[in-house]
C-alpha cells in the first residue's frame, strides 16, 4: 500500500459501469487479472499512483477539437466530451509513468489522439464503404465476425494474437488517421483503404520495454467463443494480464 492506494489495482475508465462489470470484468478474469479493479466513469476521482496499469474502454466518439480545433464535427459524430476530458490526460499520465496500456475502439482511438495521432471521423464517407462493413453488431447467438484483419508479423500484437488472419467483431464508424509518432501500425483492414493507406486497426508502442496495445474490434465479446477468434481475443487478454503482473 501507498498512502491508502492498493498498488496492483488495474484502472478501467469508462461511461457505463455496469456494462463494463457485465463485458470486461469477466474477459479480465480470463485473462488471468486477479487483482483488484478500479471503475471510474466522468466525475470520479482518479490517481495513477501505484496502478499496475490502465484499459480504455469502448464508446461514443471523440470530438475532432481534441486533435484540430479546426476540423469541424461530421454530422455523424456523437461526442462525448466528459469522457474526453477523463480519459486524454489519463491516458497521457499512464504513458509518461511507462504503465501498460490496453485501448479497445474508442479507447484506441483515445490512445492515439492523446499521443499526438488524429482521427478519421467516419468511416464510410472516408473510404467509401458501406456503413454497415465495420459496424455489425451482435444478434442473439453472440458476436458477429464482421472481417479479418491482417497483423504485423512482426508486432506484439501478433505474438499475442497467434498466426494467421485474425478473424472480428467491429462495431466502430471512427478510426486513427495519423498515427501518432510514439506508435506504430500493427494490424489493418486491407480492403478498406484510401489512397494506398488501409483502415488502422492495431496500434502499438514501438519500444518493446512498453506494454502499449489498441485494438479497434470488441476482444472482450469474444474471449468464450469456440473459434480462432475467441482463441486470439483471449491471447490479448492474457497478455495484458501478465504485463500487469499476473497475480
Amino acid at each position: 500500500m501507498i498512502a491508502g492506494v492498493d498498488v496492483s489495482r488495474l484502472v478501467v475508465t469508462c461511461r457505463n459501469k455496469s456494462s463494463v462489470e457485465a463485458h470486461y470484468l469477466p474477459a479480465i478474469r480470463l485473462g488471468g487479472w486477479q487483482g483488484p479493479i478500479e471503475l471510474v466513469a466522468p466525475g470520479d476521482p482518479v490517481d495513477l499512483a501505484g496502478a499496475a496499469g490502465l484499459l480504455l474502454t469502448g464508446g461514443d466518439d471523440i470530438h475532432p477539437c481534441r486533435w484540430d480545433p479546426a476540423e469541424p464535427l461530421h454530422p455523424t459524430a456523437e461526442p462525448d466530451a466528459a469522457r474526453d476530458a477523463l480519459e486524454l490526460p489519463l491516458a497521457r499520465a499512464a504513458w509518461e509513468r511507462r504503465l501498460p496500456i490496453l485501448g479497445i475502439c474508442r479507447g484506441e482511438q483515445l490512445l492515439n489522439v492523446a499521443l499526438g495521432g488524429t482521427l478519421i471521423q467516419d468511416i464510410p464517407s472516408h473510404y467509401g464503404c458501406h456503413p454497415g462493413l465495420h459496424r455489425l453488431g451482435s444478434s442473439q447467438e453472440g458476436p458477429r465476425l464482421a472481417h479479418g484483419v491482417e497483423v504485423d508479423p512482426g508486432s506484439r500484437l501478433r505474438a499475442l494474437v497467434g498466426p494467421g488472419e485474425v478473424f472480428v467483431n467491429s462495431r466502430h464508424h471512427q478510426a486513427a488517421g495519423r498515427l501518432a509518432p510514439v506508435l506504430r501500425l500493427s494490424a489493418w483492414h486491407a480492403a478498406t483503404e484510401r489512397d494506398g493507406q488501409p483502415l488502422v486497426e492495431g496500434i502499438e508502442a514501438p519500444d518493446p520495454d512498453r506494454w502499449v496495445v489498441g485494438v479497434q474490434w470488441h476482444p472482450e465479446n469474444l474471449v468464450t467463443l469456440d473459434h480462432p477468434a475467441g482463441v486470439s481475443a483471449l491471447g490479448l487478454f492474457r497478455g495484458f494480464a501478465q504485463a500487469l503482473g499476473g497475480r
